[in-house]
């Protein structure tokens, strides 16, 4: 658990079909930390490893609680503990299921149907772990392009670390970088029927996933069932 430059709360679809593609997809496995063979995908605007270069280090996941570094005098065995202690404490979330979607320029996995009791555990996690979150410096702070934020945004950027939480978090598993909107609809395109077979329905979120950050790229550390 040690040895970790960031952690993270993410949901990470368990073991089965579709994370074992996502992590082939994106060329990284979380879970084992190590890197997967891309699949061969047609119709596709650039090489799958262009279009994933900047989600790779992050492996296939759902945020809850972004990326944060710990907070002086918190420890990564408190985070472990209290992380548990959180999920046993909170309701698995079950949606109908999840759609392939274009958020802009990117690619992702979104909610079908109502999503509030998803929002209000991702709530649960941020507000809850938040005394292991260290203040974002002047550069982890100036990365958000605060200039280019809502009001609410730039409170929450303040509050909690990050400007796409509370109210203003939409739960996506992203597929791909940020692309030009005839490349991002084109790869939608591409991977609509090789993703439909593999997307459960209904889609179950049942843990929580602390994840870590060494060189650069993010593990899956532990699952915590949501048993609440």
């Amino acid at each position: 658990m040690t040895g970790y430059d960031r952690y993270a709360i993410y949901h990470a679809p368990p073991p089965g079909p579709l994370a074992d593609w996502a992590a082939g997809w994106l060329g990284w496995d979380a879970a084992g930390g190590r890197a997967a063979a891309h699949p061969a995908v047609g119709g596709l605007p650039r090489p799958v490893a262009a279009l994933t270069a900047a989600p790779r280090k992050y492996g296939f996941h759902g945020t809850l609680k972004p990326p944060f570094r710990l907070a002086h005098g918190t420890s990564a065995a408190g985070l472990a503990e209290a992380t548990a202690a959180l999920a046993a404490r909170l309701r698995p979330v079950t949606l109908p299921g999840v759609q392939l979607a274009r958020l802009g320029g990117f690619v992702a996995l979104i909610p079908e149907g109502e999503a509030a009791a998803l929002e209000a555990l991702a709530t649960e996690v941020v507000a809850r772990l938040d005394g292991f979150r260290a203040p974002p410096d002047a550069a982890e702070r100036a990365r958000r392009r605060p200039e280019r934020l809502t009001p609410r945004q730039r409170a929450l950027l303040d509050l909690w670390g990050y400007p796409h939480v509370m109210e203003e978090f939409r739960f996506h598993l992203t597929l791909t970088g940020d692309l030009a909107e005839d490349e991002a609809e084109a790869t939608r395109a591409a991977l609509a029927p090789v993703l439909a077979p593999l997307l459960p329905r209904p889609y179950a979120v049942t843990d929580l996933c602390l994840f870590g950050e060494r060189a650069g790229m993010f593990h899956l550390l532990h699952r915590y069932p949501l048993s609440g």
